[in-house]
C-alpha cells in the first residue's frame, strides 16, 4: 500500500501535547504507522555510561509520532490537507491535495 506521508514532507501535528507544531518528516516507519518529525515530540532519555565514548546522563531525543496525529501541508496551497491518490495519463500513481486538487510534489531530501 502506498504511503500518504513520506520522508521529506512538511507536516503539522493535529493532536497531542505538540499540537500545532510544524516540521519535516525525517524518517517513516510504515510497518508501525509512525513518523519521526524534526523538532517535534522531544523526550528525555536516561542513558547509562558504556565502554564506548558516548553521551551519557539525561539526553533529549526525538520519539516517533503515530501517522494519524499529523496532517500533510500541501506544497501548492500551503494548508493542512488530506491526501488522495490518482493515476496520471502516463499511468503513474501520484498523490494529490483534496483541498485544492493539486498534485503533491515529492520534496527532495
Amino acid at each position: 500500500m502506498a504511503e500518504k506521508i513520506i520522508s521529506g514532507d512538511e507536516v503539522i501535528v493535529i493532536r497531542g501535547r505538540n499540537k500545532g507544531a510544524r516540521g519535516k518528516v525525517r524518517q517513516n516507519l510504515p510497518r508501525d504507522d509512525k513518523l519521526f518529525v524534526e523538532g517535534v515530540n522531544i523526550v528525555r532519555k536516561h542513558v547509562r555510561r558504556t565502554g564506548r565514548a558516548r553521551q551519557t546522563g539525561i539526553i533529549e531525543v526525538e520519539a516517533p509520532l503515530h501517522a494519524s496525529k499529523v496532517m500533510l501541508i500541501c506544497t501548492s496551497c500551503g494548508e493542512p490537507t488530506r491526501v488522495g491518490f490518482r493515476f496520471t495519463d502516463a499511468g503513474l500513481k501520484v498523490r494529490y491535495c483534496k483541498r485544492c486538487d493539486a498534485e503533491i510534489k515529492r520534496s527532495e531530501i
